[in-house]
């Protein structure tokens, strides 16, 4: 054979397995976009909706598992003897109504050491500015003041609820708590507590938490959102320690 039909020969060959190659490439490329696109649908059909029942533990669950705790945020005494755990949403309607027995809750049981509360985001997606307001809470924390920006958040929900850019509304309340504005402003632009929160919702998912408000006793769901159950929960609790 001579050199040109070798070289003709050779090119030909190194073309096709260059091709092949590509073909391998872009049908590894395409079935790893179906796979994407599988577990995008499978996340969306399993995020939590919101509605207005509080779902409870799965039965084989029996109790909340501590361990999972520490990706909420914590306030009160950590050897109360009671534990409430709540599971909302900054931009949910219902949860600022919850959220306005929060200082009586802090006042009668959690200052005196009765009750501690562990409080987990669960931004949902069709709030469009439940992220950004936990974000704010989260950042808020980072200055020491989590729970003066939850309580501003909830108080302030009709204001900032519906714009497109909440930030402005946020700083605001970073102010008047007396955060230092520009660490806070950078924290919230930055997404600095995002992977704090997700690991919240996720919490929530494991534990099939499907709504917001949802509010656990020790391991007892409540499914009266008011004061009355509440409290009344906790003295039940606390009863049966004695």
């Amino acid at each position: 054979m001579g050199e040109a039909k070798r070289r003709r020969s050779s090119g030909q060959a190194g073309s096709e397995r260059a091709n092949a190659q590509r073909r391998l490439l872009l049908k590894r490329v395409g079935l790893g976009a179906i796979a994407l696109l599988v577990i995008a649908l499978l996340v969306l059909l399993a995020w939590p909706r919101q509605s207005q029942e509080p779902v409870e533990l799965p039965t084989e669950a029996g109790r909340f598992p501590e361990e999972a705790e520490v990706f909420g945020v914590h306030l009160g005494n950590p050897d109360a003897p009671v534990v409430v755990r709540e599971f909302a949403d900054f931009q949910c309607p219902g949860c600022a109504n919850f959220a306005q027995h929060h200082e009586r809750l802090r006042e009668e049981y959690i200052d005196t050491g009765k009750v501690r509360l562990v409080f987990f985001e669960l931004p949902l997606p069709q709030h469009r500015n439940a992220m950004p307001a936990a974000l704010a809470a989260r950042c808020a924390g980072d200055q020491g003041n989590y729970w003066g920006m939850s309580a501003r958040l909830f108080e302030n929900q009709a204001r900032w609820a519906a714009e497109l850019n909440p930030l402005d509304h946020f700083v605001d309340y970073a102010k008047d708590l007396g955060l230092h504005e520009g660490r806070f402003e950078n924290c919230v632009q930055r997404e600095h507590r995002r992977e704090q929160i997700e690991e919240a919702v996720v919490v929530a998912r494991q534990l099939r938490v499907a709504s917001t408000p949802t509010v656990f006793v020790d391991n007892r769901p409540l499914n009266r959102l008011g004061w009355e159950q509440l409290s009344a929960t906790i003295e039940d609790q606390l009863a049966r320690q004695r």
